[in-house]
């Protein structure tokens, strides 16, 4: 028996750490917020028990693209509906808001919520206040310096800049937008996640601008173009570094290209959503269901779990504090439950796929505090 007695233990479950090959039996303790100690079935004790048996325990679930700038957008979505109460303890906003509005974001938003607010600066420094055409006005929609100070300032909030880089989004702006979002990136070291649909600009083109840590999101559609219409230039990209995340959405996750991309060795790096206030009722519903696609098509459930936990951390520069089970990181975690059986699921452009297990959110901890889930779907 250990002989420390700690603020919560997580008591038998298996352990989904993602950098072990497969899920463990064992407990885990925290203390002050962070996981303290990870021991045998029964080593641990603490003042508060939180009892796993028949669930995985996986570090908290991380969604790198949601939108949650509500009600400052008409996308956004309340953080806790699709955070903490479906059992993700990190969402990332992708480009919701710009430079003009980080301010009411932070402070509305970012603030008040129990799941950690993370965010992806829009390039353009409307984000998407104005609507959906944020790069349509040429250089008067975005403003460098601002997002560079931005970037510069909030390190700990803000992870990287988002661009949407489709037909309908820019206007006559061609590449520009994303020649601009990434002279900023590179200058302070971080991340651009890009937003990929229809088409101009062609795909290929996008994907030379980018380099090792970026993200592509919405890599798995179905419109015309896409993976295979680049597929050259988008192998070339993975082999650089380029992330392929999946960005679920509306209209953004086929079924047959995932099918054919994971046959071809297009594995997404990241599973991710596009949550908003459009999408929650479906097709979309929750990460934890998203997941569950992706193990209808595939993956394994400990390979799922660990896109959304070790790799959507690493794409954010917080693999020391998110994503592993490892003792001194933040003490966030997901208890999923497995549920065999057939289970219909629906991908974006409503066909459907049967698959043989379910994931579904039993409990949550944030920052070493248990919080309530609400039911699974």
């Amino acid at each position: 028996m250990h002989p420390q007695r700690f603020d919560l233990v997580v008591a038998g479950g298996l352990l989904a750490d993602p950098l072990h090959a497969a899920p463990a039996p064992g407990d885990l303790a925290v203390r002050d917020g962070r996981i303290a100690a990870v021991g045998a079935p029964g080593t641990l004790l603490g003042e508060e028990t939180l009892d796993a048996s028949g669930l995985l325990v996986a570090p908290g679930l991380i969604d790198l693209h949601t939108h949650v700038y509500a009600p400052g957008t008409y996308l956004g979505v309340p953080p806790d509906e699709i955070g903490v109460r479906q059992g993700v303890t990190t969402v990332v906003d992708a480009g919701s808001c710009g430079s003009d509005h980080w301010d009411d974001f932070a402070d509305n938003v970012v603030g008040p919520a129990d799941t950690r607010v993370l965010s992806w600066l829009n390039i353009s420094r409307h984000g998407l206040v104005h609507g959906r055409h944020e790069l349509s006005h040429g250089r008067d929609d975005i403003d460098e310096a601002a997002t560079e100070k931005l970037l510069r300032a909030c390190p700990d909030r803000i992870r990287g800049l988002k661009i949407r880089m489709s037909a309908s989004v820019l206007g006559d702006s061609g590449l520009a937008p994303l020649r601009a979002a990434k002279r900023v990136a590179d200058r302070v070291g971080v991340p651009v996640m890009v937003h990929v649909g229809n088409e101009p600009p062609h795909l290929g083109d996008v994907l030379d601008l980018l380099g090792e840590g970026d993200v592509v999101t919405h890599a798995f559609h179905g419109k015309p173009g896409g993976l295979f219409g680049s597929e050259a230039r988008a192998r070339a990209a993975v082999a650089r570094g380029v992330r392929l995340d999946v960005g679920h959405g509306s209209a953004s996750l086929s079924f047959a290209t995932a099918e054919r991309a994971l046959a071809a060795g297009f594995t997404p790096h990241t599973i991710s959503t596009d949550l908003h206030h459009r999408n929650v009722e479906g097709p979309v519903h929750s990460l934890v269901e998203t997941l569950t696609k992706l193990v209808a098509l595939g993956l394994t459930p400990h390979e799922a779990i660990r896109c959304s936990t070790l790799h959507a951390a690493q794409v954010v520069g917080m693999e020391d504090e998110l994503g592993t089970l490892r003792a001194g990181s933040a003490a966030d975690l997901t208890l999923l439950r497995l549920t065999g059986g057939p289970v219909t699921l629906t991908d974006a452009d409503g066909a459907t796929r049967t698959g043989t297990t379910r994931l579904s959110a039993a409990a949550v901890v944030r920052a070493g505090r248990p919080l309530t889930v609400d039911s699974a779907p």
